[in-house]
């Protein structure tokens, strides 16, 4: 007999409703009918909960080979979960690019380095740019770094790719500028979130 069978079998046979089974494990209707319908396993911690509120032992739900499959499945997924939480730590690290002294300034026929606030030696139209491309970047971090730690459903793969490209783009344009401190912080961090990505996509192959 299959999980989904079991796991049938041993709600109907307590006489409740997928709703009522699913607000005594804490998780959604959804997950119960995801799990009946043979579409998925629950995590570990859940199994446990069926496990617990049934009072049947795992082993008697699943076999070690699908345990050990979900395991290794939950032990990617928290790979891939690290991997983006720090690929939107990083992007909130160019906050650097705005409060270090990475821009040149002349004083008294003196150059001195300052922040973006204090670095008015450059056109309009490239300091809007600079702004746009720093600060577009740390806000996806910080929506990223969100949906992380809150564990939310939505997807938000296309931010890493949005973020990739705003990086990209923005190496280009301080090359163009001619600001080496500030491409040298700018080419460091994309190199950074370039191998947490390549880890990610990686963990993410292996899963499926």
């Amino acid at each position: 007999m299959e999980f989904y069978e079991k796991l049938q079998e041993l709600r109907k046979n307590r006489g409740l409703t997928q709703e009522e089974l699913a607000e005594a494990l804490f998780v959604s209707r959804t997950a119960i009918s995801k799990w009946e319908s043979g579409k998925g396993y629950p995590s570990i911690d859940s199994l446990k909960a069926i496990s617990g509120y049934f009072s049947v032992s795992i082993d008697d739900l699943l076999s070690v080979e699908k345990l050990l499959f979900i395991a290794e499945k939950e032990n990617k997924s928290s790979i891939r979960g690290i991997c983006d939480l720090l690929f939107g730590i990083v992007d909130i690290c160019f906050l650097l690019l705005i409060v270090l002294p990475l821009y040149p300034k002349t004083m008294n026929e003196y150059i001195y380095s300052v922040n973006l606030f204090d670095y008015t030696e450059i056109t309009l139209i490239n300091r809007v740019v600079y702004w746009f491309m720093f600060v577009s970047i740390i806000i996806f971090g910080i929506i990223k770094v969100l949906l992380v730690k809150f564990k939310t459903e939505i997807k938000y793969k296309f931010l890493t790719y949005i973020s990739m490209g705003i990086n990209i783009f923005m190496v280009l344009f301080l090359a163009i500028t001619r600001e080496p401190y500030a491409i040298t912080v700018a080419f460091l961090l994309l190199v950074i979130k370039g191998i947490i990505l390549f880890k990610s996509v990686k963990e993410e192959s292996v899963v499926i």
